[in-house]
């Protein structure tokens, strides 16, 4: 036997424990004191023994012990009961219940919380350090399993997201990945699709239900930040100047062709050159081209 089928085998289930109804019980209770009481005064007027006294203290001790089994729930509230040790079921309705005195009861909210992580420094896949955060919104789906099977199921929360996310950022270049390669800046939604199955992974073992995570901050490291800004600033320089090239050679080839075909004038090779040279200074020169009258000729 693997220890994967072994540990899945000692995990706890939560079993839904029928609740009863506490309106019934809190009459019975004060049916119990009131009881209590008239006895209490009879036996003070008939002037009674010690013995009639012990069954007036025993009354008022079982009713006491009674008032003990009263728990109320609010919607989406559980209610863990435990009876020396021995886990006896979940009460998941709301309302006004009665329960074995004894029974330790373990209130757990239902309700969906949020997870608001902190800051991590972490290495991306290429090992730059970066800063990332995430938000995990959850909820407890298995209270056994919440209860019995991790030490404090709120921690336990907390640290593993932690630990997920840290995983999944190592995963991912933060940007300017190879084609076609999800980046944690430009595939937030795949990103945090991983993010969610991976932390759906980690905390079935505490009953919890990921419903949603999402990254809030990403960033690079403050040492590494500003060298990162000037190559994305060169890379953007680069992209234009690439365009700005691009539609200078088709802005001359139509002029060529132009004035090919209109027969404007009739241009060796040697004055194509010249012409091509001259309009590739102006269309992708940074500074304003400046006219030069040419009174002279190509040759000699």
């Amino acid at each position: 036997m693997n220890a994967s089928s072994s540990s899945s085998q000692n995990r706890s289930q939560e079993r839904v424990a029928p609740p009863m109804s506490g309106w019934v019980m809190l009459g019975v209770n004060l049916l119990l004191y009131a009881g209590a009481i008239a006895m209490l005064v009879a036996g003070i007027r008939a002037h009674l023994g010690g013995g009639f006294a012990l069954g007036v203290v025993a009354l008022f001790l079982l009713a006491g012990l009674t008032s003990c089994g009263f728990f109320t729930l609010q919607p989406n509230e559980a209610a863990v009961l435990i009876l020396f040790g021995a886990y006896q079921g979940t009460v998941r309705q709301s309302g006004f219940f009665f329960t074995n005195p004894f029974n330790k009861r373990l209130k757990v909210s239902l309700r969906a919380r949020n997870l608001n992580g902190e800051r991590l420094k972490v290495n991306e896949k290429r090992g730059n350090p970066i800063e990332i955060a995430a938000v995990v919104v959850w909820r407890v789906q298995d209270t056994a399993q919440a209860v019995f099977d991790v030490d404090s199921y709120e921690n336990y929360v907390k640290i593993q997201s932690e630990s997920a996310v840290r995983h999944v950022a190592s995963s991912y270049a933060y940007d300017d990945g190879e084609p076609n390669e999800v980046t944690l800046r430009g595939g937030a939604d795949e990103v945090s699709a991983a993010l969610t199955r991976e932390l759906q992974e980690r905390l079935s073992k505490a009953g919890v239900q990921i419903e949603e995570a999402r990254l809030t901050h990403l960033a690079y490291a403050p040492e590494i930040a500003q060298a990162m800004l000037r190559r994305q600033q060169a890379e953007a320089v680069i992209a234009a100047r690439q365009k700005i090239v691009h539609g200078a050679v088709s802005m001359v080839e139509m002029a060529l062709n132009e004035l090919s075909a209109k027969r404007v004038v009739s241009l060796d090779e040697e004055r194509k050159a010249a012409m091509v040279s001259n309009l590739l200074v102006v269309l992708c020169g940074e500074s304003e081209a400046h006219p030069v009258i040419n009174t002279g000729t190509l040759y000699n």
